[in-house]
Order: C-alpha cells, then structure tokens, then sequence
C-alpha cells in the first residue's frame, strides 16, 4: 500500500510545476494547461485524502471540480480563439482589448 505522504508530495509537485507554468509563462495557452495542472493537483490531494479517511465525500467533490474544469475549459477556449481572431498573438503582454 502506497502511504498517504507520496500522494500528497505528488499533488504538490503537480501543484506547483502548475504554477510555475502560470507565473513564468506569457503564453495564454500555457498559462491555461497550468491552471489544469493546479486544478488536478488539487483532486489528487483531495482522492487521497477521501482514500485516507474512507469517506467518500472527497470523490464527490472530485467529481464537482472536474466538471467546473470542463466548463471553464469550454469558455476559456472560446475567449481564446475570439481574442485571437482580433489580434493574431498568444502573448499576454501584447493583449490590451479587455483594458477598460
């Protein structure tokens, strides 16, 4: 059996190369895979923690944050490609249309 520790070492490494990804990173598209990465580092955590705890109420919730990733991927994309249509870069630094 595999111990808790590894687990939650594995979802902070995925955590954090996540947000390194999303610090270091002007690519929009980039800094979109590392909010994934900084989301699925989470439900690692949070299944082993449920495995731990033999509940199961984490898997659930799981379930929920995977879901809401989903959405937010379908919309995240669609704003990507419509800023992409006005301006043909992927940079954020050279992105000024949502500036009021």
């Amino acid at each position: 059996m595999v111990p808790l520790s590894w687990y939650l070492v594995l979802s902070a490494i995925v955590f954090v190369l996540g947000m390194l990804g999303f610090l270091m990173r002007r690519n929009i598209i980039i800094m979109f895979l590392s909010v994934e990465l900084m989301l699925n580092g989470v439900n690692i955590s949070l299944v082993a923690f449920s495995h731990y705890m033999q509940d199961l109420r984490g898997q659930v919730l799981v379930f929920m944050i995977i879901a809401v990733a989903a959405a937010e991927a379908a919309i995240g994309l669609a704003i990507i490609v419509a800023l992409f249509r006005n301006k043909p870069t992927v940079h954020v630094d050279e992105m000024s249309e949502l500036r009021g």
